[in-house]
């Protein structure tokens, strides 16, 4: 599990690089797919790994709002931020937690629930899918997309 959290922090960090040589109106412009555009996707990515931690942590979730944070700088700044509540999770996350259950009311009055090794997977695969559509992107512009090769990372520790 730690393993491929890392893998996409790597990843997450290649791509925010990769934005660096981009010019801000094509990082913003609304494309096809995902939430967005290449920002506002990335934006997304961050918010969501950290909702689904704060989530499982028992702290209540928030959406933040994209208007607020429309540049590469704020997105990085939250990407920090955020990483330090997600980060102290993962790293202590151990075979006990697998199964514990997160109950969700939904606003129809029914419950969701999944368990919390569920969520964890949920939350790795949703970034995933979503830097395959970056990659995309990254073709419309003219550039070449970061590497999703998870081997070749120095990533190989045990969990």
């Amino acid at each position: 599990m730690q393993t491929l959290f890392r893998y996409n922090w790597q990843v997450r960090e290649e791509w925010l690089s990769w934005c660096g040589d981009v010019p801000l109106e094509e990082l913003l412009r609304v494309r096809t797919g995902g939430v967005g555009g290449i920002l506002h996707t990335l934006f997304h990515i961050i918010d969501v790994e950290w909702s689904w931690i704060r989530l499982l942590q028992g702290q209540p979730d928030f959406q933040e709002k994209f208007e607020e944070y429309q540049s590469l700088e704020k997105i990085r700044e939250l990407n920090e931020l955020f990483r330090q509540d997600v980060r102290g999770f993962v790293n202590s996350w151990n075979a006990s937690m697998e199964e514990r259950i997160l109950t969700l009311p939904e606003p129809d009055g029914t419950v969701e629930t999944f368990t919390w090794g569920e969520v964890m997977r949920h939350a790795l695969v949703h970034e995933i899918h979503h830097i395959g559509q970056i990659s995309i992107w990254a073709r419309e512009v003219g550039k070449k997309p970061i590497s999703a090769n998870l081997i070749g990372r120095g990533l190989a520790q045990k969990d």
